[in-house]
């Protein structure tokens, strides 16, 4: 018994989550961990529940199934944090609970953890798709917890003067990123041409944009690149 709480009230190992880039996650999840021990009237209740406070970070990046970088804004990174922690707060507010119930609860406050967490690194790309041309917004990488950012190309033009200048800045983008040294290019902003060593801005990458393709790049005019992204 005593090595079994011994082993519950280890600390786990940093991984990646993204909730465990906010800055209280160490304090909030150590404090979680080394009380789970008097959360239960059953003794199998603390190493089930031991063993998904210790996974949480990597169970939340094999949950999320996005088809979009994990990168979240710092605001709504907060947003999902006060969030998780009111909920554990709350739940470790009882004293003991009967069989099975605290581990349930944990996997509940889990699950919707993972939906807020969704929720926030999408809300953020459609809300920077719905502005007029190239957009970036500053976030945090959920894989490493490093500062990053999200580029986008938002269709929301109010005027033909609008659009054109949309159209050019995007224009200007492309060719900015190609002459960047591909040393200071994070890899994920970028996709490779199978078989060959191109690549393109990863947010660029659509089957209806074929136009943008590099080989296309080179005499691609204002006119051209308007009428390709009017078709996407």
């Amino acid at each position: 018994m005593a090595l079994l709480l011994c082993l519950v009230s280890l600390t786990a190992a940093l991984a990646h989550g993204c909730l465990h880039c906010h800055s209280n996650f160490s304090k909030k999840f150590s404090f979680y961990r080394h009380h789970v021990n008097f959360k239960s009237w059953w003794v199998g209740d603390i190493p089930v529940s031991g063993a998904l406070l210790t996974d949480w970070n990597d169970d939340t990046m094999k949950e999320l199934h996005l088809a979009i970088p994990a990168k979240i804004t710092r605001e709504k990174l907060d947003q999902v944090a006060t969030a998780v922690y009111q909920m554990m707060d709350q739940l470790y507010q009882g004293k003991m609970y009967f069989p099975g119930y605290f581990p349930n609860e944990l996997r509940n406050i889990f699950r919707e953890q993972v939906h807020l967490i969704q929720n926030a690194i999408i809300e953020s790309r459609i809300d920077c798709q719905h502005r007029c041309g190239i957009f970036q917004y500053e976030t945090i990488s959920c894989n490493n917890c490093t500062d990053s950012h999200v580029t986008c190309f938002g269709y929301n033009c109010e005027s033909s003067a609008q659009w054109k200048s949309a159209v050019q800045g995007l224009l200007n983008y492309i060719n900015n990123w190609h002459k960047q040294d591909t040393s200071m290019r994070p890899r994920s902003s970028a996709f490779f041409w199978p078989g060959t060593h191109t690549a393109t801005p990863a947010f660029l990458v659509s089957p209806a944009l074929r136009c943008l393709e590099p080989p296309h790049l080179a005499n691609l005019t204002l006119e051209d690149a308007a009428e390709c992204l009017k078709q996407h």
